[in-house]
């Protein structure tokens, strides 16, 4: 079965270990094979990595685009190892993700990797509220 995917202008897409980039117009591709496929809307690179659920996405990207996945691993438990220590109710998302990376199931692995991103923005989200109210409460502390 083909893939058919539409870029637009200046869009580009990962295909295996090529980045695809379209030119100035409208495009059609229709993509035969069993191919790694990443959209620049899914793309992570080092740079745009910028948090620890963001980095764990990357090196799973990184196996899924590879031709040889395993060369990703230990980097990719390093990163599991500190955002278990620093944050460990990420671990359901976690397990999650290791199952589909031991099944072989990468992209299904990388689309988790995606619910950890979130959750750690909600992790982070409620710290900030948090730490707000007790700013707020210091403030009214010394007002008064």
């Amino acid at each position: 079965m083909s893939l058919k995917v539409e870029l637009k202008p200046g869009e580009s897409i990962i295909i295996g270990e090529c980045v695809v980039t379209n030119a100035d117009h409208r495009t059609r591709l229709v993509i035969d094979g069993q191919v790694p496929i990443l959209r620049k809307k899914d793309i992570l690179t080092a740079k745009t990595a910028s948090s620890p659920a963001k980095r764990i996405y990357l090196a799973v990207q990184l196996m899924y685009t590879s031709r040889d996945p395993t060369a990703h691993h230990q980097i990719y438990f390093e990163l599991v190892r500190d955002i278990l220590r620093a944050a460990p109710t990420t671990w359901p998302f976690i397990e999650s993700i290791n199952n589909h990376i031991l099944s072989g199931e990468l992209y299904k692995a990388l689309k988790h990797a995606k619910n950890l991103i979130a959750y750690e923005a909600e992790l982070i989200d409620n710290a900030m509220r948090g730490k707000n109210r007790l700013d707020d409460g210091e403030t009214s502390r010394k007002s008064a």
